[in-house]
């Protein structure tokens, strides 16, 4: 008896020390504590080089959490830590804690048709086909909808169209997704902002609210608010003892493979470490890890402009980006991964990540109908054209360093460039076609 006791005993002491490893700012006021980056090995020249890389990209906010405490956080141009920025996509994020929130709370189920929370006739499929639909297939991106429609940010009945079965598909259709909102309104008796504020933000001392931009409801808030919601996700839908999301089988399921189709995305969340990932507006399946320089367990919100949310759980670790991006995708996850690149490099006695690039440094330009290809480093051992349908356009196999691609015959329009070098090191670029 006496044994059991310690046991017992042993394991409540083992989980409040874990718990205790996590800080948590006061949900009112401005104090944060921090840690200094020394404590961490991190270096200034390496601090500065990704200082410098994200000025270059047009960053505005960025805040790196170790432990709940700021290590770093840095500002740029006229932003400051009150300006309020949009999560574009990230926001989905939320959206999806709300879902949960919602299904703990017995207002709603993942199996629930959509029709049966708005009402019939949300689409132009017929009964049969829309009655297939539920809340699940909306949050996994698995509707069945078209996403090639002309605008897929519409919610209107004639542009959410059938293209397959839903739960067969899988498609970074915005419209379904932005449909959620009104689930939750209907399930909720509540408008989204007055449900997320209720449930989410003053719970957690986070600020900014869901703002109507088109079709799309975008959330606006400032840098220390996303990080917030990174410590939350961090400690598994707790902030600090109160359970915000006490839904643990929820919660497993949205930061793991929802669905077989896109093996990297969970509950609106991107997955890293995944065989393979589905990337939006294309079909095609890229082999390998979403973001190659992360740790394989990092979980990411991201949004178009390069918002990001990355955390990676064994390590207590949580970073944000926020700002714009030429990049012009939706999801621009190369960024995300490059910024993983500096980070990496933080510690002292790393080598720089400039040193580093050029070992193997790749560049991909376009000149009107041809993409030149370069490496600096090793040789290239094969390039793929692949277009927005996830169809292979062209194919080059070679062992040199330059390789030019002529795409006369092809459509004006945004390709992937799929490279292979003779180290077996795989790069992806997009590129942008025009006047074909």
């Amino acid at each position: 008896m006496r044994t059991t006791i310690l046991k017992l005993l042993f394991i409540f002491f083992i989980k409040l020390s874990f718990s205790q490893n996590i800080y948590f700012p006061p949900t009112t006021g401005n104090n944060w504590d921090t840690l200094h980056p020394s404590r961490l090995n991190y270096c200034a020249p390496q601090i500065d080089s990704l200082y410098a890389f994200l000025d270059t990209n047009d960053t505005k906010a960025f805040i790196l959490l170790k432990d709940g405490k700021i290590v770093l956080e840095k500002y740029f141009d006229t932003h400051t830590q009150s300006t309020l920025w949009q999560w574009a996509s990230a926001g989905k994020t939320i959206t999806g804690l709300m879902i949960g929130v919602a299904q703990q709370e017995g207002l709603l189920k993942l199996s629930d048709t959509t029709s049966d929370i708005i009402g019939t006739g949300w689409t132009s499929c017929t009964p049969a086909q829309e009655r297939k639909i539920t809340i699940w297939n909306q949050i996994t991106m698995t509707t069945g909808l078209d996403d090639g429609v002309s605008d897929n940010h519409c919610t209107l009945k004639s542009c959410l169209i059938y293209k397959a079965n839903a739960g067969t598909r899988w498609a970074y259709h915005n419209a379904p997704y932005t449909l959620l909102d009104s689930v939750i309104e209907k399930a909720t008796n509540k408008t989204l902002n007055s449900y997320t504020t209720l449930k989410l933000k003053t719970p957690t001392g986070m600020s900014g609210q869901f703002i109507k931009v088109g079709y799309n409801n975008v959330f606006f808030s400032n840098a220390r608010s996303m990080a917030r919601f990174g410590l939350l996700i961090l400690n598994k839908g707790k902030w600090n003892n109160t359970a915000i999301l006490s839904d643990t089988n929820f919660y497993n399921q949205m930061i793991n493979t929802s669905q077989q189709l896109n093996k990297s995305y969970g509950y609106l969340w991107w997955l890293n470490g995944k065989s393979s990932y589905l990337v939006p507006q294309s079909q095609f399946i890229f082999n390998g890890s979403m973001f190659p320089n992360a740790p394989s367990e990092t979980i990411a919100a991201i949004g178009k402009d390069g918002q990001f949310l990355n955390i990676v759980p064994s390590q207590n670790l949580v970073w944000l980006r926020m700002g714009n991006s030429t990049d012009g995708s939706s999801v621009p996850f190369l960024l995300n991964d490059r910024i993983w690149g500096y980070l990496n490099r933080l510690e002292c006695g790393t080598t720089s990540v400039s040193e580093e690039l050029n070992k193997n440094e790749i560049k991909v330009t376009t000149n009107t109908n041809k993409i030149n290809v370069f490496c600096n480093g090793s040789k290239i051992n094969n390039i793929s054209i692949i277009n927005l349908y996830g169809q292979k356009v062209a194919e080059q196999t070679t062992n040199e360093s330059l390789i030019e691609i002529d795409m006369t015959g092809n459509s004006s329009g945004v390709y992937f460039v799929k490279i292979t070098t003779s180290d077996t090191s795989v790069y992806i670029r997009k590129v942008s076609l025009s006047n074909l």
